[in-house]
């Protein structure tokens, strides 16, 4: 258990910062998942910009990793041109 003040704000904190990066990170995943599922081009074609956007906002917070966003950003690219 926390001694100082400032070490209990601390765990306050990051309990928030937590919370507010896991549920991003999972409406991000669900995104990216909702995407590879689509067969349809017209949708995956307008799903794909908000889908990027999503993973480059999370890479630019430091909630996922740059390389992992770019990874999953040309996957999602190579999946939606094959449909």
């Amino acid at each position: 258990m926390a001694n100082h003040k400032s070490s209990e704000k601390r765990i306050r904190q990051t309990e928030v910062k937590r919370v507010h990066n896991r549920y991003f990170s999972r409406t991000c995943r669900n995104a990216v998942k909702a995407l590879r599922n689509t067969t349809d081009k017209p949708t995956a074609e307008q799903l794909f910009p908000k889908v990027s956007a999503m993973l480059d906002k999370l890479a630019k917070k430091n909630i996922i990793h740059d390389n992992k966003a770019a990874n999953l950003k040309s996957s999602l690219a190579v999946h939606v041109n094959a449909l």
